[in-house]
């Protein structure tokens, strides 16, 4: 097992589309200074995607979204050497790995987890299927796979850290230390859909894309929702809470001309259409460097695919070396070896035996 250098992350996205800026805010900008800090592995969990979109049409967009999520990664200024991008189901250790840890944890602390039922909920199942009920299992296996020390998490997901925390300390009793705890690192920080009503999402149809272009980021913002009670620009709006707001504070680098519009809001010299041109001015001027980076990538044909490949082909190689320890811990391969031995020696007597005769 070659000794790490620097400790590892492991983070990752579900294949369900791409990103957008609410992913940025709430935990793809931490990524930027994790991989200066961390040995990244980023995964695409297509495994996860499957407990709350099992459907053909979405498995066959498998490869297409996963392109995409890793396009976004660069375009933002992840550097394709200092990570590991790798589809989940093609690590297929993961899913052994998935069965041994399962013996760890029992069904009642499973279904303490509050987010299984918010999950079955959100994609309207009426009972929770055996994958959604073993995710944080199966999550677990991805965490301690490549033996992450630190997993980003939204507040919703840390007891799922937790959770694997626990399995990895009752394996390190029961058979020997191989797995280190994983601590979390809460990621903070949602952005309020375009409607004003949700966090951005792109199922609600509230979000700006990091793939969107200049003409489109425009269309997006003059669309957002404002104070509804300002009917007229001479009449005083509400800047806080205001999502158009929001996103000055988030994005606008100008801190004069965002004071500006405030003032001049809330006390109706403004009105929405110069603030709304502003912010997407300021946003497409924070997006341009992403436009940039994206179209070089695009340019080099199958790069993308590549990086999956080879990222793949090393999360598989860091899969094989962790079951090997967990194997060897266990006792398991001790059983088959014995087995495979004897076998081979009866094999190799009766060939000896043969020829004499």
């Amino acid at each position: 097992m070659a000794d790490q250098l620097r400790k590892r992350i492991l983070t990752g996205d579900r294949p369900t589309g791409k990103l957008h800026l609410g992913h940025y805010i709430g935990s793809h900008r931490n990524r930027l200074k994790f991989q200066e800090q961390y040995e990244c592995f980023f995964l695409i969990a297509d495994l996860h995607m499957l407990t709350t979109k099992p459907d053909k049409e979405s498995i066959e967009h498998i490869a297409e979204i996963a392109r995409i999520i890793v396009l976004d990664h660069l375009a933002i200024g992840i550097d394709p050497g200092k990570v590991t991008f790798y589809l989940q189901s093609a690590v297929h250790e993961v899913y052994e790995l998935q069965l041994l840890l399962s013996s760890l944890v029992t069904v009642e602390r499973l279904q303490q987890l509050p987010t299984i039922k918010d999950m079955a909920a959100a994609a309207g199942m009426d009972q929770i299927p055996y994958n959604l009920l073993g995710y944080p299992v199966l999550q677990a296996a991805d965490i301690l796979m490549p033996r992450a020390n630190l997993v980003p998490v939204g507040k919703d997901n840390e007891s799922h850290v937790e959770l694997a925390r626990q399995i990895a300390r009752r394996f390190n009793n029961a058979y020997g230390e191989v797995f280190p705890l994983p601590d979390p690192f809460v990621e903070g920080g949602t952005l309020v859909g375009t409607d004003g009503q949700a966090k951005m999402s792109k199922s609600l149809d509230n979000a700006i894309f990091l793939s969107d272009d200049a003409k489109t980021v425009e269309r997006r913002v003059m669309s957002m929702y404002t104070d509804p009670n300002r009917v007229r620009a001479d009449i005083p709006g509400t800047v806080e809470g205001n999502p158009v707001f929001v996103y000055h504070d988030t994005f606008n680098p100008d801190r004069t001309e965002v004071a500006d519009l405030k003032e001049r809001y809330r006390t109706g010299k403004v009105g929405d259409v110069e603030v709304k041109e502003k912010l997407a001015a300021a946003l497409n001027v924070f997006l341009e460097p992403t436009r940039e980076r994206r179209a070089r990538y695009e340019a080099q044909t199958g790069y993308v695919d590549e990086l999956i490949y080879t990222g793949t082909l090393r999360a598989r190689e860091e899969g094989k070396q962790t079951l090997s320890a967990v194997k060897k811990a266990m006792g398991l391969a001790g059983a088959w070896n014995r087995i495979s031995r004897a076998a081979e020696k009866r094999v190799k007597k009766q060939e000896i035996v043969g020829v004499r005769e």
